[in-house]
């Protein structure tokens, strides 16, 4: 602080939620701070907030009364088209970069006006500067005329004087910023003189932290709106800081969170001789209480465009993963049913060579040749008597077949029949009876 007496303004963060609203306090002649405007910034974490800033002062006693507002949205770098760029970036064009504004807007309200405030680059004889213009009168005159009414108000006619101010910095590599009122090139009589005024020094900007205002000089100072002055002075010093000597990622939230614009004190002295903040002028415009959101801007859409590559890679990819887990899924049903097959035939081959084996087993065991099948034998009412009678007379075996089965089985029949046919036994059954009694015969003797 130069000198405690003159008009001082000192912004301090906010210790509640919001954290990005600050406050501006207000003192004169070393006495206590006091709050006299409150400073609202945009909030980073809404998405409304992204690649813009915003910044609005109200009545720190009445919060709904707007005084003004900053509303500032940088233009963007096109996209490249170089493809070693491209390839350097993994293959993603490169994201669009935000160039510096070289003007901003400060919007007054009651009466509406607009300050521009244009921004002019450090060149090799001048150092870098903020211009802007406001008009000497800014109400128009009580008159009871229809006509009067009629006509448009004095801050946007043309015919309306208007005072030249201008930040400039003191050095290349100085942060200092002094507010200068250009001198006049006019003379009294309205002609023009090629020896202008110097510039009277309104204000200083020390170090980004202090602003002192030449209160001795506001005399000089021809406006009719002094507290859109002091208004558009305050706001401008928070913005040329935030935006010309801050991060742009962090001022414009283009990557990640935006550190408040006030993390660092701001005293600002202003002109105004009086203790007390001057009784409000302004009134509230519903229509300008919140930043006006404007259209998707480069920056947007180039999220957009690799928010939905990346959509569309990530969807292509669980396509990918989702072919291949059905590919393997078909393998492993394909492997599983050769498996079966494989263990089906295995055991079809256990069971032919176990059948294999007892076929020759017990076909050896009852004289059967292994290359032929034993059929199955067929038995009548009677067949167990007829295979003894084969057995004892040896005309048969154990795997006749059913032909000579049935003819051994009918013989015994047959030969009683042909013993009953002779009453008298004069006839012979057979030459094996014959034999038989021959045999009996001869056993006696």
């Amino acid at each position: 602080m130069l000198d405690e007496n003159l008009p001082t303004y000192l912004l301090k963060a906010s210790k509640d939620k919001p954290k990005q609203n600050s406050t501006f306090l207000y003192s004169q002649f070393g006495n206590d701070f006091e709050p006299a405007y409150t400073l609202r910034h945009l909030d980073p974490e809404q998405p409304a907030s992204r690649n813009r800033y915003a910044v609005a002062i109200y009545d720190a006693h009445n919060p709904d009364v707007l005084f003004a507002e900053v509303l500032l949205i940088p233009d963007w770098t096109q996209p490249t088209l170089s493809q070693d760029e491209i390839r350097r970036n993994g293959g993603v064009t490169p994201a669009p970069e935000a160039i510096l504004p070289t003007e901003f807007a400060i919007q007054l309200y009651n009466p509406d006006q607009q300050i521009v405030v244009k921004h002019k680059p450090a060149s090799f004889a001048s150092t870098a500067t903020w211009e802007f213009e406001m008009p000497t009168q800014s109400f128009r005159t009580p008159s009871h005329s229809h006509l009067d009414r009629s006509q448009s108000d004095p801050t946007i006619s043309e015919f309306t004087p208007k005072l030249a101010l201008k930040w400039k910095k003191d050095g290349r590599l100085s942060k200092d910023l002094g507010c200068y009122l250009s001198g006049r090139a006019l003379n009294p009589d309205g002609t023009k003189n090629k020896h202008k005024e110097p510039d009277i020094t309104v204000a200083i900007l020390k170090n980004l932290k202090e602003v002192t205002m030449y209160e001795p000089n506001m005399a000089r100072v021809e406006l009719e709106d002094l507290k859109g002055f002091e208004v558009t002075l305050l706001l401008g010093a928070v913005v040329i800081r935030d935006v010309y000597f801050g991060s742009m990622k962090e001022t414009f939230t283009i990557a990640g969170r935006r550190k408040s614009s006030a993390s660092s004190p701001l005293n600002i002295t202003p002109f105004i001789a009086s203790p007390a903040p001057q009784p409000i002028r302004r009134t509230t415009d519903p229509s300008a209480r919140e930043p006006r959101v404007p259209p998707t801007d480069p920056r947007t859409q180039w999220e957009l465009d690799q928010e939905t590559e990346r959509l569309r890679r990530e969807a292509a990819r669980e396509e990918h993963e989702r072919k291949q887990r059905e590919e393997a899924e078909q393998r492993q049903i394909k492997q599983m049913l050769e498996a079966e097959e494989q263990e089906r035939r295995r055991r079809q081959a256990e069971v032919d060579a176990e059948t294999e084996r007892l076929r020759r087993v017990y076909g050896q065991q009852h004289g059967v040749p292994t290359t032929q099948r034993p059929q199955p034998q067929r038995h009548s009412q009677s067949g167990l008597g007829g295979s003894a009678y084969a057995q004892q007379t040896g005309l048969g075996g154990p795997y006749m077949t059913g032909a000579a089965s049935q003819s051994t089985f009918l013989q015994p029949n047959q030969a009683k029949l042909k013993h009953k046919s002779s009453i008298f036994s004069f006839r012979r059954n057979s030459d094996q009876e014959t034999s038989k009694l021959a045999k009996k015969k001869s056993a006696m003797w």
